[in-house]
């Protein structure tokens, strides 16, 4: 009769008793073998995913934003009421007439009772940039 070797114990003709370079538990006090939960970190890839798209949504939002707001102040002084050259780099004060319209002026609001609706700085690409009035000079 042949020897039958148990079960449990790891055994091949090939590589004889091979279990102490096996990369796998042979033995049955071994700790058992459990799948890595991979749902637990493909939410936590999602959300983080998410977040990072939410993030560049809203600063792309913004900008977006704040260039329709410099088109829209462009529009309104290029259709505004002036006789003069703007030059660049100055200071302009936007003004609501009586008629309703527009017209800007170098008079600082200061120095004139009108309705001061935005003060302005024409730059090289002849853009009108909207700037704080507290930071004209005069």
């Amino acid at each position: 009769m042949k020897s039958k070797i148990p079960d449990n114990v790891v055994f091949s003709k090939e590589n004889g008793y091979n279990a102490n370079v096996l990369a796998y538990p042979t033995s049955v006090g071994a700790p058992a073998i459990k799948m890595d939960n991979v749902v637990d970190w493909k939410n936590i890839g999602i959300r983080n995913v998410n977040r990072e798209f939410e993030s560049k949504f809203n600063e792309l939002k913004a900008e977006y934003e704040k260039l329709m707001q410099e088109y829209e102040w462009n529009e309104i002084l290029y259709n505004a009421k002036y006789s003069f050259e703007p030059i660049i780099g100055e200071t302009y004060h936007l003004y609501l007439a009586k008629d309703g319209s527009n017209f800007l002026s170098l008079i600082h609001p200061d120095f004139w009772n009108k309705e001061h609706i935005g003060s302005f700085k024409l730059n090289s690409n002849k853009k009108w940039i909207h700037i704080d009035s507290k930071q004209d000079t005069f």
